[in-house]
């Protein structure tokens, strides 16, 4: 009796392709197992979904082909993995095929790659275990939060530790981390940024020596697999930091998920698909292995703090910093007024520079955090207005000056160009307008020539290591001034900075989403609370064009819980989140009009489907991007409806419209839970 396979291939084509097993394969093609399958002409390697003994009814016999090859004596993928993504392909509306592309390591598919040959050794030198060391003692706060949170873990699995900046919330965290592999179990430690693991590892390594690996992005794709084949081979007491992507490791023995700076937008991936948020990801893994989550942050996102309100989640909280130290101060500074008095220094006001200088005089560091990289957003000529743009998106061109040279920049496509002399449209003068990371750096060395700076960014960090280099060197010392976007806001511990300046705070909150002021402040207290980590109260300057936006009143008190309930009262009212599911899709072509058309087409199946919970058709922010015309499209679907449904009967108009006009040819992409 023949014996078939559904096997799932790193495409975006559909969900399973089915193959016969030859005899010789038949104990060894077992779900979870790598395998080589002819596709077309060529050949490709997948993962064995189940096995079957007979043909869907949808495929013919005389078309289905026989699998090529087996590639390990065991299964290089657990069913536990199987069942998280093929959850992650129905709630995410996704082939699973890309949900494979993101969970393995490209080097896991090589057919060269073998899982039953000896895990290599890292170049990473671990500490061995003799130079180890056990946690540092809890406080009474962290000892008391610790109980907390286990005694929490017998009734709910998820539990949020709620603690103010510099509350030691990470000494928690090692504690119950050495409980679960003391155990036998493994533990997941999700960090939002890979600027965070460079402080992180050094701290855990001190406790954890070798029994610690890390996994994410910027380390090699060789590395990552042997990191996969040691969880996988060798499952029992281990602990992995790693950013969004370590939640596809194969862990056979899971007990705890840790998901530090839960809050972070860094845990949402925008593209490729497969487009999920890590929190949430994480949160089944523990579902379906039976592992408990923790979620750590001084700022919770409101759909978090909202499910501990409502007693879904556990609470804990830290509502002191560690040894006793004060919250930072915070100033703000009224930009409107220091234009007008002409009491401004390029883009710092007269208070900001004397403050910095006094903190350097006394040997501190300063932070100033513009969220913005580059030298300047655009450039505008002076007579009639005009603003050069990229010949393929929709946007300004970013002004660049560093290293490399003057040049513009695309930030959406990386589109370049040359710096413009004159007006290409009636010859006049061109001006800069605006600020980023890198003019900043400019008019902080003139001003403070005797100060060393540093600069973090995308642009600054983009080499092997660049992150941990930056860290190093102003950790050390060697920097006085570090310039930088939200990356120097999360998590990151510094014992002598005792300034923070926020240089253009409305950017912050001016944006057309409903998440702005909750990422407004969640962005500037956590970037506040680098500030004064050690020793002596810390400060925090905000410069601002609008100091009495109600968002700097809950700032100054640190009032996290006055600003949730301020925010939770809107969301209610105009139906967001967390009292709503949303579903956004966006339609992409060339051609606008066919676009156009697409969107129109979907908009009355949707609305024929869901009713008024279908928006109308919307242009977003930027509406062409790499030579794509952009529309899209939101549905509400209310907590209380059945969502899974909901999503059956969206990828239903969607496969029906797929190949109809106008919409074939047409990319649709949804995004559950968008950002």
């Amino acid at each position: 009796m023949p014996v078939y396979a559904d096997v799932i291939l790193p495409l975006a084509i559909q969900d399973t392709y089915t193959y016969r097993v030859p005899d010789e394969w038949a104990s060894a093609a077992v779900t979870g197992a790598r395998v080589v399958v002819p596709l077309g002409k060529k050949e490709v390697s997948g993962i064995v979904y189940r096995r079957r003994d007979d043909l869907p009814s949808s495929v013919e016999a005389e078309k289905v082909r026989e699998l090529t090859a087996v590639l390990d004596t065991a299964p290089a993928v657990t069913e536990e993995q199987l069942r998280l993504w093929q959850w992650m392909s129905d709630y995410y509306l996704c082939p699973i095929g890309d949900v494979l592309a993101a969970a393995l390591p490209n080097k896991t598919l090589d057919r060269q790659f073998s899982f039953d040959a000896p895990s290599r050794r890292t170049k990473r030198a671990h500490t061995p275990a003799t130079e180890t060391h056990p946690p540092y003692p809890l406080t009474s706060q962290q000892a008391r939060c610790t109980d907390e949170i286990r005694q929490q873990w017998q009734e709910k699995q998820v539990v949020l530790l709620h603690g103010v900046t510099s509350s030691g919330k990470t000494e928690v965290y090692i504690h119950l981390i050495e409980e679960q592999l003391q155990e036998g179990r493994q533990v997941l430690y999700l960090v939002p940024e890979i600027a965070l693991t460079a402080q992180l590892t050094d701290r855990l390594e001190r406790v954890f020596g070798g029994r610690m690996s890390v996994y994410h992005s910027r380390v090699s794709d060789t590395k990552r697999a042997e990191v996969y084949k040691q969880v996988l081979n060798h499952g029992p007491g281990r602990l992995v930091v790693g950013a969004r992507s370590a939640v596809f490791l194969p862990f056979r023995n899971l007990g705890l998920v840790i998901v530090d700076e839960e809050h972070e937008a860094s845990y949402k991936q925008q593209d490729p698909a497969p487009r999920y948020h890590a929190r949430s990801v994480a949160i089944m893994l523990a579902t379906q292995t039976g592992a408990r989550v923790l979620l750590g942050t001084a700022t919770p996102a409101i759909e978090t703090q909202r499910n501990a309100e409502t007693g879904k989640y556990g609470i804990s909280r830290m509502t002191e910093r560690f040894a006793g130290l004060q919250m930072p101060r915070i100033t703000l500074i009224d930009l409107n007024r220091q234009y007008h008095r002409k009491e401004m220094y390029g883009h710092l006001s007269d208070p900001l520079v004397e403050r910095i200088r006094e903190e350097l005089g006394k040997g501190k560091q300063v932070i100033l955090f513009q969220n913005r990289r580059g030298y300047a957003p655009y450039m505008q000529c002076t007579q009639c207005g005009s603003v050069p743009k990229c010949p393929d998106c929709d946007v300004a061109l970013t002004v660049h000056r560093n290293l490399r040279g003057s040049y513009m920049q695309c930030h959406y496509c990386g589109y370049e160009s040359a710096l413009l002399s004159a007006c290409p449209e009636c010859g006049g003068e061109v001006r800069v307008r605006g600020f980023g990371t890198e003019r900043l750096e400019d008019e902080v060395a003139q001003l403070f020539p005797e100060a060393k700076t540093a600069r973090m960014d995308l642009d600054s960090t983009r080499k092997k290591d660049a992150y941990q280099e930056i860290i190093r060197s102003f950790s050390q010392h060697e920097v006085d001034i570090l310039i930088g976007t939200q990356m120097v806001t999360k998590g990151l511990h510094f014992d002598d900075v005792s300034l923070v300046a926020v240089l253009q705070a409305d950017s912050l909150f001016n944006q057309p989403s409903f998440r702005s002021y909750e990422r407004a402040f969640q962005m500037l207290e956590q970037v506040a609370g680098r500030a004064g980590r050690k020793g002596q109260q810390g400060e925090v300057i905000i410069q601002t064009f609008d100091p009495k936006h109600p968002i700097f009143d809950y700032l100054g008190r640190h009032d996290t819980d006055d600003f949730y309930r301020w925010q939770i009262q809107e969301r209610e009212q105009f139906r967001f989140p967390p009292f709503v599911h949303l579903i956004t899709l966006t339609l992409k072509h060339r051609d606008e009009r066919r676009t156009e058309e697409a969107a129109e087409a979907l908009r009355q199946r949707l609305t024929a489907a869901f009713g008024n919970r279908c928006s109308a058709v919307m242009q977003p922010s930027v509406t062409r991007i790499q030579s794509l015309h952009l529309r899209q499209l939101q549905l509400r679907i209310e907590r209380n409806a059945p969502l899974g449904k909901a999503k059956q009967m969206v990828r239903e108009i969607l496969r029906q419209l797929s190949s109809t006009p106008p919409c074939k040819g047409v990319i649709i992409q949804p995004d559950t839970d968008p950002m």
